[in-house]
């Protein structure tokens, strides 16, 4: 027959193993991280597709992954043939483009209450663009033969992004998603009202 005190003994272990399961959960995750090394090698950081076919996205500096407050930094791979959906945010958005070449698309109509017709850029490695607050936007990977690879850096992060099917498509009918699709993993929040 075991003792109360054996059975109390044997059950010591459990407060243990839970404190070490937390642990190792808290160092594996990079959500709320609120240190970050001042010297990082980017192959390091993890990458991830989010469910669209021929991205690669890596936050290298983020607001809700690292606590950054002012400043983002994401370093993105579209294969070739790959865009992004029609969209615009509420911050400043700087690109520095890799390698590749593709078009940006953007729409410098925030005053009317559609996009409407876009202007063309071509962007091409080593060059940079911006795109203003709430201009509706897109880039795609118009090179058949090369993956285009730049880095981006947005102001005023987390960001809000709006989408939209077309170019034609109201403002006030564009779909908020917030958070964004690298930062749902680590945020949760309510949904905020359009920007414009």
């Amino acid at each position: 027959m075991v003792s109360d005190s054996g059975s109390f003994m044997d059950f010591l272990w459990i407060p243990f193993l839970i404190a070490l399961l937390f642990s190792a959960t808290a160092e594996g995750s990079e959500c709320g991280a609120n240190y970050v090394p001042i010297v990082r090698n980017i192959s390091e950081i993890g990458e991830d597709s989010f469910g669209r076919l021929g991205l690669s996205h890596t936050t290298i500096a983020g607001s809700v992954m690292h606590g950054f407050k002012e400043v983002e930094v994401w370093l993105q791979t579209f294969a070739p043939g790959v865009r992004t959906p029609i969209h615009r945010h509420s911050c400043e958005e700087i690109f520095v483009v890799l390698k590749g070449s593709g078009t940006l698309y953007l729409a410098s109509n925030s005053h009317k209450k559609y996009p409407g017709t876009p202007q063309e850029f071509p962007i091409y490695k080593n060059s940079t663009f911006h795109v203003p607050v709430n201009d509706v936007h897109q880039i795609w990977n118009s090179n058949e033969h090369e993956d285009l690879q730049f880095l981006v850096i947005i102001s005023r992060p987390p960001m809000k992004a709006f989408i939209y099917d077309d170019w034609n498509m109201p403002h006030t009918a564009a779909k908020l998603k917030y958070p964004y699709y690298w930062d749902e993993a680590c945020f949760q929040a309510p949904q905020t009202k359009d920007e414009l």
